[in-house]
Parts: structure tokens; sequence; C-alpha cells
């Protein structure tokens, strides 16, 4: 499934593509699909098709195509503090953009019927936290997966304000998805090849809307145990925050708002990734010659064309030019607050999070 937009250079390219095709509607998405590299959640050797619109898939390890994602994100109308629930959580490349915008006193929880893909998710997560700069520009719901079916979760979980299932499910499993989701909330599943929302508005009432046409796997039944039972799964604990970890998260809130003042107060914008500037595609304009009996094409160039090739070749040489000086690491201006405080060493690198950059 996917092929919807065109191919795209990097990620920013990607999401510019899926912008325009409208499957990305609202900057608080944007934000999340410009933070995370989709490439980062690609094996070595297969990142050259990361930012295609294409699905991709490699033994257990399976992400959808990125038009899915982004209809997923938008039919989630997903806030800061609430709770997330995702069904086939995968490599975790959902649960990471939903966790930038539940923000530090959300619930993002994921179960994952494969081991391999749950550790391969946690490998992704640890790379995210202690490496990628948008780590310090977002407060994060950091994802808690756990391997299981997700057919069988114990009947006394709780439940969730936002729900997304990433395998077909069958007509028979629909209310069983139900009773997970909290009147008023949401929740996004592949039923008989339609994406739909369905939307809890009372305890016994539903409202149902077909997002998009898609063609899922389906869901895989529970296996028994020895009594001809299935065994249940339990989900993550919904644990309070403690002490500690609540001065973390407001220390670095307020540095980052007193970054932001500062930044406003002299006139400086906010400093974001340089975007790569899309080469200008030369139309062909086509007069028809007679060849014998047949109307034949043949392409005639404008002057408009003869122009648009000086700038395209402009535009390259000068992108080479640039390539070829150093390229100065982005600041993280957040970091150098915290490494300037008059705190020992071992806080600072609690509050950074023990990131090395």
């Amino acid at each position: 499934m996917g092929g919807a937009v065109s191919a795209g250079e990097d990620n920013d390219d990607l999401i510019d593509n899926l912008k325009e095709a409208q499957y990305i509607r609202t900057e608080r998405v944007e934000q999340a699909f410009r933070a995370i590299d989709r490439g980062d959640y690609y094996l070595e050797g297969y990142r050259d098709n990361a930012y295609k619109d294409l699905a991709w898939k490699h033994g257990n390890i399976h992400l959808s195509a990125p038009c899915i994602y982004s209809e997923v994100m938008e039919a989630l109308k997903l806030q800061p503090g609430l709770s997330f629930l995702n069904l086939g959580s995968g490599t975790g490349y959902l649960s990471t953009m939903v966790g930038l915008i539940l923000g530090p006193f959300g619930i993002n929880h994921g179960i994952e019927l494969h081991s391999d893909v749950v550790e391969y998710a946690k490998e992704k997560l640890e790379s995210f936290i202690k490496n990628s700069d948008s780590f310090d520009r977002f407060e994060f719901c950091e994802p808690a997966f756990v391997v299981g079916n997700c057919l069988q979760i114990a009947s006394d979980s709780h439940q969730y304000d936002r729900i997304y299932c990433g395998a077909g499910v069958q007509k028979d499993h629909e209310n069983y998805m139900k009773i997970l989701l909290k009147v008023g909330g949401i929740l996004v599943m592949p039923i008989e090849d339609q994406l739909t929302q369905i939307m809890r508005t009372g305890q016994n009432t539903w409202e149902s809307k077909n997002i998009l046409a898609v063609s899922f796997a389906p869901l895989v039944q529970p296996s028994k145990n020895d009594n001809g039972k299935a065994d249940s799964v339990g989900l993550p604990p919904c644990a309070v925050r403690n002490l500690q970890d609540l001065a973390r998260i407001y220390i670095r809130r307020t540095l980052r708002n007193f970054i932001n003042d500062e930044m406003q107060a002299k006139g400086l914008p906010q400093r974001a990734p340089p975007k790569r500037k899309r080469k200008r595609v030369k139309q062909r304009i086509n007069t028809y010659v007679f060849v014998g009996n047949q109307l034949i094409p043949q392409p005639l160039d404008s002057e408009e064309d003869e122009k648009m090739e000086e700038d395209n070749k402009e535009e390259e040489e000068k992108d080479l030019s640039e390539a070829s000086k150093p390229e100065e690491p982005p600041q993280n201006l957040l970091r150098e607050k915290i490494m300037k405080l008059p705190l020992p060493e071992s806080l600072k690198a609690y509050l950074t999070y023990f990131r090395d950059k």
C-alpha cells in the first residue's frame, strides 16, 4: 500500500510531498513527522527506500507507507496528556511520533506480537533519545512496549483515549477493540479494507467514518495453551511520575521557555534545519508533424525551458560549493543552558538524559 505521493530525497522532502498531497494537514502532525527521520527505522542497506511512499517489510520488521501513517496521525486528533495504545507497535516509529505530541504527562503504550521486533523498537527508541536533536526540542512521552497478541489483552486492562491497530481487524473483533476505548476516545483501525475512524460518543454509542481504502495483513489469531485457553497479556502499568522525574521535566521546560523568550527579545527566529531546494522540473512543449500518414509528437524547447536549465545548473553548482564547506553541527541551546548551571556533573547528566551531545 502506498505510492500516493512522489518519492523524496530526504525526510523533509517526503514531508513536503505529503503536505502537498494533503495527507498531512495540521502543524502539530507536520512537526512530529519532521522531527523523526523515517530512514532511522530502516535496516542498513535499505535506507534508500525510506523516503518513498511505500510500505517496507524485512522478516518481522514492517513499516506502513508514509501516506497511511499521515492519515492515522491526523485521524487520531492527538492532544498533550492523552493516553495512547498502539496495537501492533512494530518498529516504534509511529509511537515515537505520537510521544512528541502527548508530552511528558501522557501515556504511550504498544503491544507487538514478535519479540525481535520489540527489541528492535527499543533500540531505535534509545537511539532517538541519545542521539536525535529533536529530543531536546520537544517534551516527550516515552513509549513502553510489551510482547504479546493484541487479541489476548487482559480483561481488567485500563482503557485509552486513543488507539491504533496496525493490522486488518475482522468484523467479529470490532467490539473487542471498542471496549479498550474510553468514552470520548478515538480508535483508528483497518476494517474490511477501509481505514476507519471510530469515536466513542457514549457507553454504548459510536460514530464511524471511513478514511482511506487500504490493504493490511489480518490480525494473527491467538494460540491456545494446554488448557485450551489463550493466555492473557498484561499491558504496561500507568505509573505516576516520581518527584525526581517531575523536577527534571519542569527544569527543562523552564529553561526551554527562557531560551524562547530570550530569542524573541533579540528578534532571532528559532533555528530550523535547512530545507533542500526543489529542482524545478522542465516541462516539454510538444508540436506535432505528419510523417507519412501518422501524426508524430515532437518536443519543442521554449525560452522558458532554456532559462530553467540555466537556473538549475546554477543551483547545482551552488549546492556543490556549499556541500564542500565543513558542516556546522546544529546548536543545542537547551543542552548549553543545562551545562552552564552551577550543578554537580551527575545532576547535569541526569537533566540531559545522559545524552552525549
